[in-house]
C-alpha cells in the first residue's frame, strides 16, 4: 500500500524532521500518517488563515515549553515569509500569559532560528 506521507518529511511543508520524530515516523508510519491527517483536519476546522495558524502554533509551543516545537514552528514560519521581528514578538507577547522566565526561554529558542548563521541548524551558535 502506498503511503501519502513519507516519514522523512513533515507533510506538504517538506520540513526535515528532528531525529526522534523521524525515527518514530519510520518505525510507526501509520501513526505518523494519522498524526499528519489530524493536523490537516484541525487546520481546516476553522476560519483562521495559514499565517495566523502558524503564529498560534509558535505561541503554543512556547507556552508548552517545547524547544523542539518552537524551533520547528519558527523555522516553518521563516520559510513562509514571517519576519524574525514578528516571530520574536510572539515570544514577547507570552510574557503576560506564561510568565517572564518561560517567555524569555521561548524567545531564546525563537532566536536560535532567527539569528542563526545562514545554513546553520538551530543547535549551532547564534551570530554575534
Amino acid at each position: 500500500m502506498a503511503r501519502k506521507h513519507q516519514p522523512n518529511a513533515a507533510g506538504a511543508a517538506d520540513v526535515k524532521l528532528p531525529g526522534a520524530a523521524l525515527q518514530m515516523a519510520r518505525e510507526h508510519p501509520e501513526v505518523w500518517e494519522a498524526f499528519q491527517h489530524l493536523g490537516e483536519e484541525a487546520s481546516r476546522a476553522g476560519p483562521l488563515d495559514a499565517r495566523t495558524r502558524r503564529l498560534i502554533h509558535l505561541a503554543l509551543a512556547i507556552a508548552a515549553s517545547s524547544e523542539g516545537a518552537t524551533h520547528s514552528h519558527a523555522r516553518r514560519a521563516s520559510s513562509e515569509g514571517i519576519s524574525p521581528e514578528e516571530l520574536e514578538h510572539v515570544a514577547v507577547l507570552a510574557i503576560t500569559t506564561v510568565g517572564w522566565s518561560q517567555a524569555i526561554k521561548g524567545l531564546t529558542w525563537v532566536r536560535d532560528v532567527t539569528r542563526a548563521r545562514p545554513g546553520a541548524t538551530a543547535s549551532e551558535p547564534l551570530e554575534p
